[in-house]
């Protein structure tokens, strides 16, 4: 006879009791523990991976680390090249893949995509659809997809039974909410299920070396839901970002043991599925037919990407007393901190105004190098006297008002000649051991803030 133990989980964050708490200790939200059963049982009796074939696994010896044969491992390769670039140039092999995002959003419809288009065997395993329902997506996406196998199965043990018959070359778990084990006795999508399952999963793609995706619900707050050990486990979070009523969607990563946690994708919404945004910066600026104060265009670098982004603020006069200081896609305490610096610097009394500002395209922005053209976009609007559309800025800016050097500097002035800019601006102190005859834009430097505003509004 198996011994039952019950434990409390925290349905927020993962943390375990022994006995109930009105308050979790962890994350400190209330009302959140749940009891669940867990089963303690011998797993051979019903059977996880590799228990089916009777195979043992030899304990592993400890190694001198100079012993250890090492090979770069053959990436696969998809055909979407934002994907390619978040997970840092392809699929690992034996890599445990995370993919967290609104509902809705279209996780499903970018990973069947996905699936569709490998040129290598790919089991698509689904717990919240019908195979008729993943099949009218297919017919909407208009791709064949002969290497991609469906299944519609939420018990880990009939999973692994089809992967032993099948043998795919990638799994695609949709979502690892809905997979029950019944190694444990609680209800899918529980704390307690969620780790067993996931666990088997990665324990499968490390001993297999087959890629595993893992597309993850989030909760009210935006976090992936499950406990916190979860985002540990898996080798990439991915987070798939946008807004529902917005046609474009962003890929960003949150985690990646093989590549870089700063890359991101973009993607576009269709009727016939997501189309990939090779060239983000002509989306993300808009197209004005007249010349509008309050406009202005920096150069950012997310990743190993530049993109010229469009920044819009509105200064007006505080009808209700107090000043409003408002920000999307950017940092409230650095808008606060760049007015500060504005009327200390300045000299521009911005303490009586309503300052609003708007990242155009959805992005959030934490690159500093955009801090020369928010501040420019202040006192355009501010004075109310346009910028123009062929002028754009990279620069840091510092509590003295110095405009301070960033990083990459060639990559963002490339950028810029690329669409078409006739200026840049840029710190004085960034153009060193920079071969500025290579490039057909014009650069302006310069040292403080006041002497840009000096060229640039008042000529």
């Amino acid at each position: 006879m198996a011994k039952v133990k019950t434990s409390y989980f925290c349905q927020n964050c993962g943390q375990q009791a022994p006995k109930w708490l009105g308050k979790c200790p962890s994350c400190g939200e209330w009302n959140t523990f749940v009891e669940e059963v867990v089963q303690k049982e011998d797993k051979a009796e019903k059977g996880s991976w590799r228990v089916s074939s009777g195979g043992t696994k030899a304990a592993n010896k400890p190694r001198p680390i100079s012993q250890i044969a090492y090979s770069e491992e053959q990436r696969t390769v998809t055909h979407d090249g934002e994907l390619n670039r978040v997970l840092g140039g392809g699929i690992v092999p034996g890599s445990l893949v995370l993919i967290g995002g609104e509902p809705g959003i279209g996780k499903s419809t970018l990973m069947l995509q996905i699936a569709l288009n490998l040129p290598v065997q790919v089991l698509y395993v689904s717990g919240e659809e019908s195979e008729q329902q993943i099949k009218m997506r297919a017919e909407r996406l208009s791709t064949k997809g002969d290497n991609c196998f469906i299944l519609t199965e939420t018990s880990t043990q009939n999973i692994f039974k089809q992967i032993e018959l099948f043998t795919p070359d990638v799994l695609i778990i949709d979502s690892i909410q809905t997979l029950q084990s019944s190694f444990i006795e609680a209800g899918a999508g529980s704390v307690s299920q969620v780790r067993e399952c996931t666990a088997e999963l990665l324990k499968f793609a490390k001993e297999s070396g087959t890629p595993v995706f893992l597309i993850g619900h989030i909760t009210k707050e935006g976090t992936l839901a499950g406990p916190k050990v979860l985002e540990h486990m898996v080798d990439t979070v991915l987070q798939f970002e946008g807004d529902r009523h917005m046609t474009y969607r962003i890929l960003r990563t949150i985690k990646n043991r093989f590549g870089s946690t700063s890359e991101l994708g973009i993607y576009e919404m269709q009727s016939t599925g997501l189309r990939e945004v090779s060239n983000p910066s002509e989306i993300l600026i808009s197209q004005r037919e007249e010349e509008l104060s309050g406009i202005t265009i920096g150069a950012m670098l997310e990743g190993n990407r530049p993109l010229m982004i469009e920044i819009q603020s509105l200064v007006s006069h505080a009808t209700y007393g107090t000043p409003q200081r408002s920000s999307t896609g950017y940092d409230n305490k650095r808008l606060n901190m760049l007015l500060a610096v504005l009327e200390k610097r300045g000299g521009y009394r911005l303490g009586t105004q309503d300052v609003f500002l708007n990242i155009a395209g959805g992005l959030k922005v934490e690159d500093p190098a955009i801090d020369l053209a928010v501040c420019a976009s202040i006192v355009s609007s501010y004075e109310d006297i346009s910028i123009p559309s062929s002028v754009c800025f990279a620069a840091e800016v510092g509590l003295g008002g110095e405009v301070r050097a960033v990083n990459r500097i060639e990559s963002r002035i490339s950028e810029a000649e690329k669409l078409g800019f006739k200026e840049i601006y840029v710190s004085k102190y960034n153009v060193k051991g920079v071969d500025l005859k290579g490039f057909k834009i014009k650069v302006r430097t310069v040292a403080r803030l006041d002497e840009l505003f000096q060229t640039l509004l008042k000529g």
